[in-house]
């Protein structure tokens, strides 16, 4: 495969599921490319504003679905033939922290791991139904694709990687990120679920 020619920034919280169906269509588009499609992932909280000082969430019951958001993931999910997602109530709905910490450090000291260990945090929540939040799931994940478990637990146990990890929060609103999924390429910003074909056309527009 070629050098990458592009770059493509996504800005994505792993609880969210217009995320993992656009990660989905990403890595088709991916595969059809004849030229590599470096991506620059960055880790967005969408229940920022739910946090307590302690950076817990303060009413669990907040990270829910209103009913035309569900209808719409419904939509979406036979849209794009994502038989493999489960509905929403099967879905666990957990706090996507530990794991955008556990991505982020897994970017940085094993970027060769990292694609393997994005997808599989997707598919734990959204197709197998695991709580992404829990330490030994996360450490299982991370396991499977070469990295020691105990990295993990330390990793996760770390405030300061937690708090590097806040500040990555606030430089995204910053720049004007107030949504995932975000895409931005050459200076354009989309917003929202989209196919292969439209990530294709996105990326290509010049």
């Amino acid at each position: 495969m070629n050098e990458p020619e592009s770059t493509l920034v996504e800005y994505a919280d792993y609880s969210c599921p217009f995320c993992y169906l656009t990660h989905r269509s990403l890595e088709q588009y991916r595969r059809t490319r004849d030229d590599a499609l470096a991506v620059d992932w960055r880790p967005f909280d969408l229940r920022n504003g739910k946090r307590g000082p302690d950076g817990e969430i303060d009413d669990e019951a907040d990270i829910g679905y209103p009913s035309e958001v569900e209808q719409r993931i419904g939509q979406l999910r036979t849209k794009f033939d994502a038989n493999e997602m489960l509905s929403l109530d099967e879905v666990p709905k957990v706090d996507s922290l530990n794991a955008q910490v556990v991505s982020r450090y897994v970017r940085n000291e094993y970027p060769n791991q990292w694609a393997e260990v994005n997808a599989a945090i997707f598919d734990a929540l959204w197709e197998d139904g695991r709580d992404i939040s829990d330490d030994g799931v996360l450490a299982e994940i991370a396991a499977g694709a070469g990295v020691d478990r105990d990295e993990i637990h330390d990793t996760i146990a770390d405030d300061e990687r937690r708090s590097q990890l806040f500040e990555r929060f606030e430089k995204a609103r910053r720049d004007g990120v107030t949504d995932v999924p975000t895409f931005i390429v050459d200076g354009r910003t989309t917003t929202g679920v989209l196919s292969p074909e439209e990530i294709e056309r996105f990326v290509s527009e010049s």
